[in-house]
Parts: C-alpha cells; sequence; structure tokens
C-alpha cells in the first residue's frame, strides 16, 4: 500500500494528546484539554503571526483554512475568540469524521468543514469574505501542485479584506528554488508585502523543512511587528523579507532568487519530503 493508500489515523502521543496521520505523514496535533498546546512548530509560528496581526487590527473577523486534518488552528482560533467565522475546505471527508468522532470540537464553535478541494472551495467563497487565509494542505506529504499557481494565489487574494492575511504552510528543500516560484506567484496578485518565518536552521538553507509564508498587501503589518512577535516567542524562529520594491531584487532565502511564477502548464508540487526520522543537511 502506497503513502497516498493509507487511511487516517490517530495515534496517542504518549502524553496529553494525539497525531492525525494521513497519507502515512504527520497532519496535525491535538490536544482536547489545552488547544494553545499547537504541537508542531509550524502552527505555532502561524499562531504567532495571527496574535501580531491582532494587535495591529483586532480580532480577526473570519478565517478561512484550507486544508484541515485535526483541525488544530481552527481550535485554537476558538479557543482565543470564541464563536469567530471559520470554514474548513477538506476534501478528505472520511478524515474529517474520524477526527469529529475521536477529537470533537468544542461547543459553541463557528467550525464549518466543506468536503471540497482548496481550488473548488476557495472558487465558491465570496469576494472580501475572509480576514485570513490560512492554506495548509498536503496530499502525499506534498502541497499540491494546483495549489502553487499564480491562478490560484489570485482566488486567494480576491477572497481576502483589503487588510487581510495569508498564511501558508511551504516545504521545500534547502535551495528554495519552488518557493521562489510560489513567491512570484503570491507577489502578482497584489499581495506584495510578502515575508518567510521559520527556525533559523530552515531560514539558514541547512535542511529540508516548514516555513511560514506571509504575505499582504501594504501596510497591513510590518516585518519588524513579526520580528517582534518571534523575539518574544519560545520558538527559535526569524524572519526574511522578501523585497517587491521596482527594480529591487527579490530572495526567499541565500539559494533562491526570486523568478517566475508556477501557471497551469508547468506547476509542481511541493518537493517530496525525507524519510520520517531523517533530516537532509548541507
Amino acid at each position: 500500500m502506497s503513502d497516498s493508500d493509507r487511511p487516517g489515523e490517530i495515534i496517542p502521543d504518549g502524553h496529553a494528546g494525539a497525531i492525525v496521520m494521513s497519507d502515512g505523514q504527520p497532519q496535525s496535533h491535538v490536544n482536547l484539554a489545552d488547544p494553545e498546546d499547537l504541537g508542531f512548530e509550524y502552527i505555532a509560528l502561524m499562531a504567532t503571526v495571527i496574535c501580531a496581526y491582532a494587535v495591529r487590527w483586532g480580532p480577526p473577523r473570519t478565517f478561512t483554512h484550507v486544508g484541515g486534518a485535526g483541525l488544530t488552528l481552527p481550535r485554537w482560533v476558538q479557543h482565543r475568540w470564541p464563536g469567530t467565522p471559520q470554514i474548513v475546505l477538506e476534501p478528505d471527508a472520511v478524515l474529517t469524521e474520524l477526527v469529529r468522532r475521536d477529537l470533537p470540537l468544542p461547543r459553541g464553535h463557528r467550525i464549518r468543514v466543506r468536503p471540497v478541494d482548496g481550488q473548488a472551495g476557495m472558487r465558491s467563497l465570496t469576494d472580501h469574505s475572509a480576514s485570513v487565509v490560512v492554506m495548509d494542505a498536503y496530499a502525499g506529504g506534498r502541497v499540491p501542485a494546483e495549489l502553487a499557481t499564480s491562478a490560484w494565489w489570485a482566488d486567494v487574494a480576491r477572497v481576502l479584506v483589503a487588510d487581510g492575511l495569508l498564511l501558508a504552510n511551504l516545504a521545500d528543500e534547502p535551495a528554495r528554488s519552488w518557493t521562489g516560484r510560489v513567491i512570484a506567484g503570491v507577489v502578482a496578485s497584489g499581495l506584495t508585502e510578502v515575508d518567510l518565518i521559520g527556525t533559523h536552521d530552515v531560514l539558514k538553507g541547512r535542511r529540508f523543512g516548514n516555513l511560514v509564508l506571509v504575505a499582504r498587501r501594504p501596510d497591513v503589518l510590518a516585518a519588524d511587528d513579526l520580528a517582534r512577535a518571534l523575539a518574544q516567542g519560545s520558538l527559535p524562529a526569524g524572519v526574511r523579507s522578501v523585497s517587491t520594491a521596482a527594480g529591487g531584487t527579490s530572495k526567499p532565502g541565500r539559494h533562491a532568487a526570486y523568478t517566475a511564477p508556477f501557471n497551469d502548464e508547468d506547476a509542481r508540487a511541493s518537493p517530496q519530503p525525507p524519510d520520517l526520522g531523517r533530516w537532509r543537511v548541507r
């Protein structure tokens, strides 16, 4: 059985939480007793950015999540700002039913899970309907190619409010050539202020890993605000800004230059992750 054929499962972590597995890959960590226990580093970094955004604009009014799995971040949002309307686009209805049964959502939530893929689900949303869009969608451990194109990012930008925020969980090799093309598409959509945040070893290109792309229109959230929020957190994380000024040079990292966006004809999924428990060090 290939990883893509494996059914979802929930595995107790030996402490107070559980790991939600899908396609043979760990997708979420859920602690029903403590929604602030986010488990994965990149989820904690996303939460830090959302808090920085809330300081500037107040609690986000609406969320759209592309990818659901264990619904870890929607649970955290519900804990922080009870009753916040949230839409989750998660095509794996069997996994969602498993999560609802074994890891039930809190009372009073307004989390609506739609059993559709990201493309179809985003197309169905009205203009300017989301304060925050969170993209954390993987299939077989990879971001699907159709969620990396300039057309996809244009649709995301359409759904965001003018002062909205995009967060995307990206996974790439140290050279980050795939990430560079993703950034090009995001910038072309009009979300011209872009930063990458992550742990220092991933930012420095020492290993395969996750980076959180933070994108927005001008004057929504300053890179300095992100840096201060990260400095106050418990994770050893940093921020790399991507300059999009006219005539400037944009680099998502020291290994990869800003380049042309993916289109529908040449789009690629994110690189294959290494085996669990192994790192690629350079």
